[in-house]
């Protein structure tokens, strides 16, 4: 539920109970919060969140709309930890009030929280639920984004999965192409559903995602595919950056399939649009692109020159990751035209670069670089370091051969770069293997009753829970004893009842109902401690008042009025009003004596007003 209608929900309950001064400021201080994270002032509008819950409210409506968006405007803010907490007490409160949408939405903000911060399992369960409820409700659009988040957990597990060994799209192990197939489902069935809906923009991010997923499978023809109905979409409704994403992710697919024209021409329209929104990173990634397929064209001319945009623009974001990139593929490009000394040059800066960065892979194959060209020109070769001779030994096994293997650097389309930035790395989970015990270690199984067995399990189970649920009838001792008709009770002599062990002990006897009342009071003691301990209590809530709550112990403490005038005090400067500022060439400002000057002519006509005439002296 939003904060306006929150709104109008706390306005229509006041006019009917005619209170609530509390929540009335709890929900302003939220709908002020609210408006400045609208207008991308998310820290401004956490601090009213904030405030808003140190108010406090006994409407769970508007603490539940307050907890959503305090978790979406932590989640924008990158503390990921603190938007699961909210979310979390947005579920708490969805269940206590029953409110099914609510508790759907609430699962699904808190799936996509714990998806970003690598808890891929937990993401998962919270999407499943929310699927589960949305199809219950029948609520196809809430259902169409319950699909879409369940192929976003799945395809960046599969991506997490897969980064370990870094291998090629359509190369990864089966676990991975697990995820990323079952990725495919939820796609698919959400670009049905969107389809059906007719929402376009949604079929758009659909088809996006999917060409993704199938480039990451290997299948580059569907991936194509996909990219090329993502891109009609993005030009419908000219969307320059998803039409940017496009055609790079087109680029990379026709690379793989060994169409290097095709990719140029698509890498040459992101380079355009890359330009056309302002965008310095992805100029230079669709620059180094363009290098490397102009590379595989043996079109070395034209590679060098995209390769030296790209190390120029990487020189002014202090990108030193992608300046070591580019001087890597200008060392090659310019070996290969047969530059040695400009290939030497590069292929030091290389070695340089990645000595700063500490990258062992960068640092050997430069090594390997340096050493080559300056045996090519004639020069003394340097002897390799031990430790790159170890990294060679240990990159090129199982081959025999000394020289360390050209590794290929693997592009990634823009999409994917910007999930990675947006996705923390998740701690290692190591995973223990359990050996399957030997045989001479195996137990034997023992031939037993199986109804004896039972029982006896039963009984030793039950047995506790049975005894704290019996109701003893005999009559305590001493001053506390129930008082008894001596009608209602007859002595048993110990001859003719072998089971009453003690003659003195009375015995209820139930044909005239007079205990009824009695044993129901004994059940009633009995029982209420164990009821007491069954009851669900409501967990702690912050911002959370009980109802009717009022005078001094509802006022605020200083606390929240410390944090309300830390809130208003940005607001305050913004109504100042700026005093005018002395003509220019004056070279003096107003004396004092003039102010007071000013105040007595500004009085002095009421003053006049306030004077009482004598009353005239009358003739005696």
């Amino acid at each position: 539920m939003s904060l306006s209608a929150s709104a109008d929900n706390l306005a229509a309950d006041n006019q009917s109970t005619g209170g609530g001064d509390g929540g009335n400021m709890c929900l302003e201080l939220a709908l002020e919060g609210e408006r400045l994270c609208k207008a991308g002032d998310c820290r401004a509008g956490v601090a009213f969140f904030q405030a808003a819950i140190q108010a406090g409210t006994d409407d769970l409506r508007i603490l539940s709309a307050i907890y959503s968006q305090l978790g979406n405007a932590y989640f924008y803010l990158g503390d990921y930890n603190k938007a699961m907490q909210y979310h979390k007490h947005d579920l708490t409160l969805a269940r206590t009030m029953g409110d099914k949408l609510g508790e759907a939405k609430s699962s699904g903000n808190l799936g996509n929280t714990l998806k970003v911060m690598g808890k891929f399992d937990e993401a998962m369960i919270c999407c499943k639920r929310h699927l589960e409820i949305s199809r219950e409700l029948n609520d196809k659009l809430s259902e169409g984004r319950a699909l879409y988040n369940l192929g976003n957990v799945y395809h960046a597990k599969g991506k997490h999965i897969g980064r370990v060994g870094q291998q090629d799209p359509g190369e990864f192990p089966e676990d991975v192409r697990a995820c990323l197939q079952q990725a495919v489902t939820y796609y698919e069935e959400n670009l049905q559903l969107m389809r059906e809906l007719n929402d376009t923009a949604a079929q758009g991010r659909a088809c996006g995602n999917l060409g993704n997923t199938y480039y990451l499978l290997g299948n580059f023809q569907q991936a194509i595919r996909y990219h090329q109905e993502r891109l009609k979409i993005a030009r419908e409704f000219g969307d320059k950056a998803a039409e940017r994403r496009a055609n790079s992710n087109l680029g990379n697919s026709h690379i793989f399939l060994g169409e290097f024209e095709t990719a140029a021409d698509h890498y040459k329209r992101t380079l355009v649009l890359a330009q056309e929104l302002g965008d310095r990173a992805v100029e230079a990634q669709a620059c180094y692109s363009l290098g490397n397929t102009y590379t595989l064209l043996r079109d070395y001319p034209t590679a060098i020159e995209y390769h030296l945009r790209h190390l120029i623009i990487a020189q002014q974001l202090m990108d030193r990751v992608g300046e070591g990139r580019a001087c890597w593929s200008l060392g090659n490009a310019h070996s290969a035209m047969g530059n040695h000394e400009k290939a030497l040059y590069f292929a030091m800066k290389h070695l340089e670069i990645s000595k700063e960065l500490g990258d062992p892979m960068g640092q050997a194959t430069a090594q390997v670089n340096v050493s080559d060209l300056r045996k090519a020109l004639g020069m003394p070769g340097d002897e390799l370091s031990p430790e790159s001779q170890q990294l060679m030994n240990t990159f090129c096994q199982p081959s025999p051969a000394p020289t360390l293997r050209r590794y290929r650097v693997r592009r990634q389309s823009m999409e994917l770069l910007d999930l990675i930035k947006l996705t923390p790395d998740a701690k290692t989970r190591h995973s223990a293997v359990n050996e399957p015990p030997s045989s001479s270690e195996s137990p034997k199984m023992e031939h037993c009753d199986d109804e004896d067995s039972f029982f006896e399990l039963l009984s030793r189970f039950q047995s506790e829970r049975m005894d704290d649920q019996r109701c003893s009838l005999t009559v305590p001792t001493g001053d506390n004893r129930l008082p008894i008709r001596p009608s209602s009770v007859q002595v048993v002599p110990s001859g003719d009842n072998k089971e009453n062990k003690n003659p003195s002990v009375p015995v209820p006897v139930h044909n005239n109902g007079e205990l009824a009342d009695d044993l129901l009071d004994m059940i009633a003691g009995m029982q209420s401690k164990r009821m007491d301990e069954q009851r669900v209590e409501l967990p702690h809530l912050p911002g959370l008042c009980p109802p009717g709550a009022g005078g001094e112990a509802g006022a605020p403490d200083e606390g929240f009025l410390e944090l309300l005038v830390r809130c208003q005090g940005a607001r305050l400067e913004d109504q100042r009003s700026t005093p005018p500022l002395p003509a220019t060439g004056t070279g003096s400002t107003v004396p004092d004596e003039d102010f007071f000057s000013l105040i007595m002519r500004l009085q002095s006509g009421r003053m006049e007003d306030q004077r009482a005439t004598v009353p005239p002296r009358r003739n005696k």
